[in-house]
């Protein structure tokens, strides 16, 4: 009995032993077989390609007479140049004295104008490197077909002018200091007349010549006009016919009639932040072949004539 009791103490004893060296193994186990946590995944350095945006469209300013806006012409050409050189033409249309004033105050970047003088003055002052010739076509003197003054087929404007002053018909005159303006004041000087506001039968209206036509139209006066703007307005002047001119250029006998147009880029030395390259890039479009073709053909279709004849090739 006594010997069963002590070997019960031990036999406890040895059990709590075994349970204490176990423990350690026992953790070993458990950190052993733990799910090892997998790493975050490493962040993508892989670039998402920006989709690609077009160059925002350079604009180019252009000053040019209404004579050159109210045919079409402007119409026809400008988107073509547009499309190739990614760019915005905005257009003033206003007489060449107005354009060229436009150009000196450096608000425009390149200048399609019809008044020699006033050009080569421009290109002398500085305001621009160089003119360019581009097309022409010629004046009629446009009037009433009953034509009061009796100056109908006469060959030369100046001897119209006359027979129009000494019957005091009505004559509208632009009065806008434009090519067409300076031409007609021209030809009065001619004759030894400066038309004044004395003259009751003289109108100087300060419009472009789409609405002198019309006016004149509307009056049953004479007017000078470009042959083209007669031409793409005529449908619209009903009490109106040319003069003196004939019906196209190879009639007309008066060698002053004719009328030159020019384009000048703004010169960068007077103006800095003018766009010359892009003003020279359209010069030179302008005079090209290609572009001299689309001019001498426009109107033909439908006028039987063009409106305007090229010249920069000559």
């Amino acid at each position: 009995m006594l010997h069963s009791l002590w070997r019960s103490p031990s036999h406890s004893l040895s059990l709590i032993l075994a349970l204490i060296l176990s423990l350690p193994l026992a953790a070993c186990a458990a950190t052993g077989s733990a799910t090892p946590t997998a790493p975050a995944p490493k962040a993508s350095t892989t670039t998402t390609p920006t989709p690609a945006v077009s160059a925002k469209p350079a604009t180019l300013r252009l000053a040019t007479t209404t004579s050159t806006y109210d045919t079409g012409l402007l119409d026809y050409i400008l988107p073509i140049f547009e499309k190739a050189n990614n760019c915005k033409v905005d257009v003033v249309a206003v007489g060449t004295g107005q354009a060229i004033e436009i150009g000196r105050k450096g608000d425009a970047d390149v200048l399609l104008v019809h008044a020699r003088a006033q050009e080569d003055q421009f290109v002398a002052d500085g305001f621009a490197r160089q003119r360019f010739d581009v097309m022409y076509n010629d004046f009629v003197l446009v009037g009433p077909k009953e034509d009061p003054a009796g100056a109908r087929g006469l060959p030369l404007a100046r001897d119209a002018f006359k027979l129009i002053m000494d019957r005091q018909a009505i004559f509208v005159s632009r009065g806008d200091k434009s090519g067409t303006n300076t031409k007609e004041l021209s030809i009065w000087s001619s004759i030894g007349v400066t038309p004044t506001k004395s003259f009751m039968w003289y109108n100087a209206i300060g419009q472009g010549m789409g609405d002198t036509l019309i006016f004149s139209n509307e009056q049953g006066a004479y007017t000078l006009s470009d042959r083209g703007t007669w031409l793409a307005m005529k449908d619209k002047l009903p009490n109106l016919t040319i003069i003196v001119g004939g019906n196209n250029l190879a009639e007309n006998k008066d060698k002053a009639l004719l009328n030159e147009y020019g384009v000048m880029a703004i010169n960068p030395d007077k103006y800095p932040t003018v766009n010359f390259d892009l003003a020279m890039t359209f010069v030179n479009w302008l005079t090209s072949p290609e572009t001299q073709k689309l001019i001498a053909s426009f109107g033909v279709d439908k006028y039987g004539q063009p409106l305007f004849y090229a010249s920069a090739s000559k």
